[in-house]
């Protein structure tokens, strides 16, 4: 049977300020890449094995593939980085602080924003500090300048389509090391999760999700793995 994993990356220095985060590239605390050699060891240790990482092109993912891959003794598998595998793009609350936002606007009008399916923050301004636009590893794609979960999926599926899926058709074994809202965005499809019941869905980081495929890659069972 295909084996397909899902990695959140570990800690990263906004999550522990409690920021937005974004596009923006942060790097790992020395806890998240803790988590990333825990998940790697704990792979290790259950019998995985992996042909072939995906990743996005944010230092916090990449960091994660390679610490989890180089735990397992498999850091020379190819590792293929890609845009669509982004984190949601948060838009005018990039950098902002969670609790202090919610002071500002409400505590309601912020889990709007984080939590409701099809609901985008604020745009970005163009003089944000922020803005990626202008990074060179973009050339070419139009950055959005804010999304909704839903707005994730439209880009992600893409990229399961065209780049994984057929991966695992070919009897590759994939590890996706990404990020919160396009690993929800993943698990939304495969599992196929309402737009309701996606709200509630939360990812750890640092926690490996297992998906057991059938023969035509649709999801048999969905777990987390359990700590070695």
């Amino acid at each position: 049977m295909p084996t397909l994993v899902l990695l959140r990356h570990g800690q990263s220095r906004w999550n522990l300020d409690n920021r937005f985060t974004g596009w923006w590239d942060v790097d790992l605390t020395e806890q998240g890449a803790a988590e990333a050699v825990a998940a790697g060891r704990a792979l290790a240790a259950a019998g995985f094995d992996f042909d072939r990482c995906f990743t996005s092109v944010l230092t916090r993912a990449i960091k994660t593939a390679h610490l989890t891959l180089e735990a397992m003794d498999r850091l020379w598998i190819p590792v293929e980085k890609d845009w669509r595998l982004n984190e949601r793009h948060y838009g005018g609350l990039t950098g902002l602080d969670k609790a202090e936002t919610a002071a500002v606007h409400g505590e309601a009008q912020v889990r709007l924003w984080r939590r409701a399916y099809d609901v985008p923050p604020p745009p970005m301004a163009d003089s944000s500090p922020f803005d990626v636009s202008g990074d060179r590893r973009y050339a070419g794609i139009a950055v959005p300048r804010t999304e909704s979960l839903k707005d994730t999926v439209a880009r992600v599926l893409p990229c399961w389509e065209e780049r994984i899926r057929p991966a695992l058709a070919r009897g590759e074994r994939l590890l996706v090391a990404a990020h919160g809202n396009s690993l929800r965005a993943l698990v939304k499809h495969l599992s196929n999760i309402s737009d309701e019941d996606i709200l509630g869905l939360e990812i750890p980081t640092g926690r490996p999700i297992l998906y057991t495929l059938d023969s035509g890659l649709a999801a048999v069972e969905r777990r987390f793995l359990e700590p070695a």
